[in-house]
């Protein structure tokens, strides 16, 4: 029996990758694009922050998310590996968002992040 929807990165992954990719990003956005409540999100950003991978800096109103690339991943299978190492690799891929109407991520266009 195959269990159907599941990914390769978790939450976690889905998470940094995005702040990555736009470090101004909000919550509720990461949240949209990923297709997870923005609960769940503040939870994952507090365990990256708790973990040193990303550090939060308060700007005005807004919250600006750092990556902090020369980390290693924790599980003994992946410790030789540093963050940034893994965003270089997810950024070579054409960005993608969570569309209302497909539980299926699609690529966005360059003329529609701006």
């Amino acid at each position: 029996m195959s269990r159907k929807g599941w990914t390769f990165l978790s939450n976690h992954g889905h998470v940094l990758v995005c702040l990555a990719d736009d470090p101004d990003m909000l919550l509720k956005e990461v949240a949209s694009t990923i297709g997870i409540t923005e609960r769940s999100v503040q939870q994952i950003v507090s365990d990256l922050e708790e973990a040193h991978v990303i550090t939060r800096h308060r700007e005005g109103r807004r919250n600006r998310y750092v990556v902090r690339r020369e980390v290693r991943f924790r599980h003994p299978l992946e410790a030789g590996l540093r963050v940034g190492d893994f965003i270089d690799l997810a950024r070579r891929r054409p960005r993608l968002r969570m569309t209302d109407a497909s539980p299926r991520l699609t690529p966005v266009r360059e003329r529609d992040i701006q």
